[in-house]
């Protein structure tokens, strides 16, 4: 396994990061446990979850599947860097969602009761509030940052000014503010490349891209279809859309020698602003198949044929809309 650091952090974590939203929906328990241990087995000791999954508002079903794990002990928990967020709504009152001090407060006592911990290394803002003046969000942040409950504080979701004002705002509090973002991104959605990107690599935040495979999109949909796999009614919409697009790739992969989902992943490794992309498995199959990315070396004419293939927005901004 490859590690890195977490952006300007001294904090090391795996290339690819084990997503958990299908754990409990998709994916049962007992599967779980052993998606988690064969992570750890492999080298993966970065793990994302949220109190939301789980389907089930105000249960957080995913956070306490792996809660169950660590109480297992054998050094799991010890072992993990342990990445959850708050923002989703997780009851019926006013304040039982987004990001005031209350309820980032509650929110985090919620978490480390069903996480089985006594600390989030990771405590993400799941979407920007705009109700909340930074003030208020980082004196509550920094309160758990003292209590030794939360030791870094990431945003998912964020737009390049959010990033910009939440860590300025940090700056003037003499306060290490944002370490992380989580945003959609893959070969398909590439519209962060514009201002979030710049804004990660100014200020020293690791990139984590949610969605790599678009969804499933970029993970061969074309040939599973010809199989017979069954596609549901969103991803049809999208396969006859993008069409054209889907079979320049797949026939790009084919050629190279490579499934589609490790070139994907492959691609977003090739990034030096991303940290580590989240992979969503459902089985161990899936999980242990996307080691291999890590070994794909894309060279430059590769890496030019899929900007044709996928163009981006044409670089950062301005220059991406003027000169």
């Amino acid at each position: 396994m490859e590690y890195t650091q977490l952006g300007r952090t001294g904090l090391r974590v795996s290339r690819l990061c084990l997503g958990t939203m299908n754990f409990g929906p998709y994916t049962t328990e007992q599967d779980a446990f052993a998606m988690m241990d064969k992570a750890q087995e492999l080298g993966i000791n970065f793990l994302d979850t949220a109190n939301a999954y789980g389907r089930k508002m105000g249960k957080g079903f995913t956070e306490q599947v792996i809660g169950r794990w660590f109480a297992q002990g054998g050094g799991r928990r010890e072992k993990t860097v342990l990445a959850t967020k708050v923002y989703n709504r997780m009851g019926d009152w006013p304040n039982q969602s987004r990001l005031s001090a209350l309820h980032i407060r509650e929110a985090c006592e919620d978490s480390l009761r069903r996480l089985q911990t006594d600390h989030i290394d990771l405590y993400q803002m799941h979407h920007v509030y705009r109700l909340a003046p930074w003030e208020e969000i980082w004196q509550a942040m920094e309160t758990l940052v003292q209590q030794g409950k939360v030791l870094y504080i990431g945003s998912s979701n964020f737009a390049g000014w959010h990033i910009t004002k939440a860590q300025e705002a940090a700056n003037a509090r003499h306060f290490l503010g944002l370490v992380s973002e989580q945003g959609v991104y893959n070969l398909k959605d590439r519209k962060i490349e514009m201002e979030v990107l710049p804004a990660c690599k100014d200020y020293g935040l690791g990139m984590m891209p949610w969605s790599p495979l678009a969804g499933g999109l970029l993970g061969g949909v074309l040939q599973k279809i010809r199989e017979g796999r069954r596609a549901d009614e969103d991803t049809q919409k999208d396969v006859e859309k993008y069409r054209p697009q889907l079979e320049a790739w797949e026939r790009f992969c084919k050629q190279i020698g490579e499934t589609p989902a490790n070139v994907a992943l492959a691609w977003l490794v090739a990034n030096p602003v991303v940290t580590a992309p989240i992979t969503g498995p459902r089985t161990l199959g899936q999980l242990t198949g996307s080691l291999h990315a890590l070994e794909i070396k894309l060279g430059r004419e590769q890496m030019e044929k899929l900007d044709e293939i996928w163009p981006g927005p044409g670089g950062e901004s301005p220059e991406a809309f003027a000169w």
